[in-house]
C-alpha cells in the first residue's frame, strides 16, 4: 500500500512542479486515469488476446519452470549479493521512481527542458496505475513466496495486509523496473540506447528469482504488466513527444519534434 501512495505523491509533487502553460496539469492527469480504467471496456475481441496470452503463459510458467528454476538457482548461492544482482534489486525498488522523478523534475525546474519533465511525469503516472493494479492482485491472489517453501502452488486469496510473504504474484520489484526501463525507453534515441535501459529491469527479474524472493512466474506477469502500463502511459503523450537523443555531434542533445 504504501508503494501506491508514494506512487500517487510523486504524481501530485509532479503536477505542482508543472507550470500552467504546460500540458501535463491536473485535469489532464485526471481524464487519462478514467481513460486509463475504462479501457477494459472498450476493447474489441482482438484486444484479449495480450491478456489471454499472458495469463496462459504465467500458468505455464507456474506449472513447468517455477519449481525447476528455483532448485537451480538455489544450488549456487555465490552471487546473492553480487554486483549485478544488488543492481537489478535497487532498480526495482521502492526508492528508484522517487529517485529519478526527483532529478529529473529538478532538471526540468531549473532549465525549463520540456523533455525531462515529460519523463518525470510518466514515471510518475505508470507507477501509480502499476503500483494499484499489482497491489490489488497481490492481495486477491495470495500467493506464498517460494522461500515459504510451500510449493509453487501455495495460495491465502486476500491476505493480511501486512503480510507480504503470501504476496508473491505477481512480482512488485518486476513491475515497477519495467515501468521504468519502459518510460525511459520510449523517450530515447538511438535504438541501440532504447535496448540499453532495458538492462536494468532485467538484472531485477533475474535479481528476485535468484535472491528467492519470486517465482520466475511472478517476475514475469510483473514484467508484462509493467512494460504495457507505461506503453500505454507514454502513447497518450505521443504527440508531444521529445527524445534525449545521443549523436556522434554531440556526446548528449535534446531532440523537440515539432
Amino acid at each position: 500500500m504504501k508503494k501506491i501512495f508514494l506512487s500517487l505523491l510523486i504524481v501530485v509533487i509532479c503536477q505542482m512542479s508543472t507550470p500552467g502553460q504546460f500540458k501535463y496539469t491536473f485535469s489532464q492527469f485526471g481524464k487519462e486515469t478514467v481513460a486509463f480504467l475504462k479501457q477494459p471496456t472498450k476493447w474489441e475481441a482482438t484486444d484479449y488476446v495480450i491478456p489471454a496470452v499472458t495469463i496462459f503463459l504465467t500458468y505455464e510458467i507456474m506449472l513447468n519452470y517455477d519449481e525447476p528454476i528455483r532448485t537451480a538457482v538455489l544450488k549456487d548461492r555465490r552471487y546473492y549479493n553480487s554486483v549485478p544482482i544488488e543492481l537489478g534489486r535497487i532498480w526495482g525498488e521502492l526508492y528508484m521512481p522517487v529517485v529519478l522523478f526527483s532529478g529529473l523534475a529538478a532538471h526540468s525546474l531549473i532549465t525549463n527542458d520540456m523533455t525531462t519533465r515529460k519523463v518525470a511525469y510518466e514515471i510518475g503516472q505508470a507507477s501509480l496505475y502499476a503500483g494499484a493494479i499489482t497491489y490489488i492482485l497481490k492481495m486477491a491472489i495470495g500467493r506464498a513466496r517460494p522461500y515459504k517453501n510451500e510449493g509453487r502452488t501455495s495460495f491465502h486469496p486476500f491476505t493480511t495486509l501486512f503480510n507480504t510473504d503470501d504476496q508473491s504474484l505477481p512480482g512488485g520489484h518486476s513491475t515497477a523496473a519495467f515501468v521504468l526501463s519502459t518510460v525511459i525507453s520510449r523517450n530515447v534515441e538511438p535504438t541501440w540506447l532504447k535496448a540499453v535501459a532495458y538492462i536494468p529491469a532485467v538484472l531485477t527479474f533475474v535479481s528476485r528469482v535468484y535472491q528467492d524472493k519470486h517465482w520466475t512466474s511472478d517476475d514475469f506477469l510483473g514484467a508484462v504488466l509493467g512494460y504495457f502500463i507505461a506503453t500505454w502511459v507514454v502513447d497518450q503523450h505521443e504527440n508531444n513527444k521529445s527524445f534525449v537523443e545521443v549523436s556522434s555531434a554531440f556526446p548528449l542533445s535534446i531532440r523537440i519534434p515539432l
